[in-house]
């Protein structure tokens, strides 16, 4: 009998914390969402929502740092992690299990800082209009991540700019393979389509781990989802405090994505441009991350929430 794939790392800073509570949480069709709540009852909350084909373990990083005084709330995304597959697949559904675990772990009038990364800050903006999320949301954190023309605009293949980059892209990307085990050679592709030169070998490890323990069914109906995605409308209805968070060298949800949210969102709480880093942000530049996390809270959910004037862009 093969062993059992190991989803994420068993030590280290990008091993997962215990949690201190975990739920499992119907959503409005009946799926079931395996969620996780770190730190003290009474201490401010960040609920963070993980990208396609991640897991609960992709932001360990983050719930280390932050659960000592924050109440840090990650859920898996239907068919991702411990989050059983659903055969419904939409951006509908990713509002309404939103919705789900903030009615879950939040109690009425509560007050939280919501971020997602890549598919999660898709998450956000498809519950943009939701009343639930509206009355939870005190700020928001849009961590590499886009509102529509995904595949057109991905530079995973070395190809210029057009049809024929778009539609190999599009197989590519919506594959039916399995990943297979994590070898050297599927490190070194991950690497290259989702992170940074400077990525270091834990942090590929890491990401490879959760990466390639993604079903592959779940993985390829969500990456059909993403192909057709057009969620700009839900960016215009952002009209709490928006930060966005990007890395230069994403291959895989360009800058572009970034500076086109920038110049969309009501009320934009400043562009965080991480030099350097690739799609995978919580995990290549897990200080500045959580840094801009705490930068938040401090600001809108426990501080004055006053917002800045413009986008503000960070360098190293």
């Amino acid at each position: 009998m093969s062993r059992p794939r190991v989803t994420h790392m068993t030590s280290g800073a990008y091993a997962p914390p215990v949690p201190a509570r975990e739920l499992t949480v119907p959503s409005t069709d009946g799926a079931r969402l395996y969620v996780e709540v770190h730190g003290p009852t009474d201490a401010p909350a960040v609920v963070l929502s993980h990208g396609w084909t991640c897991s609960t373990a992709f932001w360990a990083a983050q719930i280390r740092e932050l659960a000592g005084d924050h109440r840090v709330i990650v859920y898996d995304q239907r068919g991702h992690g411990r989050s059983p597959a659903s055969p419904v697949c939409t951006t509908r559904a990713l509002a309404d299990d939103l919705e789900a675990v903030l009615a879950a772990t939040l109690v009425d009038g509560e007050q939280a800082l919501i971020g997602g990364h890549s598919m999660g800050g898709m998450t956000i903006m498809a519950a943009a209009e939701r009343p639930r999320f509206r009355a939870h949301a005190a700020a928001v954190l849009l961590a590499s991540t886009g509102s529509s023309r995904l595949v057109a605009e991905a530079r995973v293949l070395p190809l210029r700019e057009g049809p024929l980059r778009t539609r190999l892209s599009a197989g590519v990307l919506g594959s039916r393979a399995p990943l297979g085990p994590v070898t050297p050679l599927a490190k070194r592709i991950l690497k290259y389509g989702t992170m940074g030169a400077r990525s270091t070998p834990e942090m590929v490890e890491a990401c490879a781990r959760i990466v390639h323990g993604c079903p592959t069914g779940a993985r390829h109906a969500w990456s059909q989802v993403l192909a057709s995605l057009d969620l700009d409308h839900g960016v215009r209805r952002l009209d709490m405090p928006t930060a966005v968070l990007h890395g230069t060298a994403d291959r895989l949800v360009p800058p572009v994505h970034a500076h086109a949210l920038v110049a969309e969102l009501p009320r934009c709480a400043g562009l965080t441009e991480l030099p350097g880093a690739g799609h995978m942000t919580p995990v290549e530049e897990p200080e500045r991350v959580t840094g801009r996390i705490r930068d938040l809270v401090s600001t809108y959910v426990t501080g004055a929430g006053e917002v800045a004037p413009q986008p503000i862009k960070e360098g190293a």
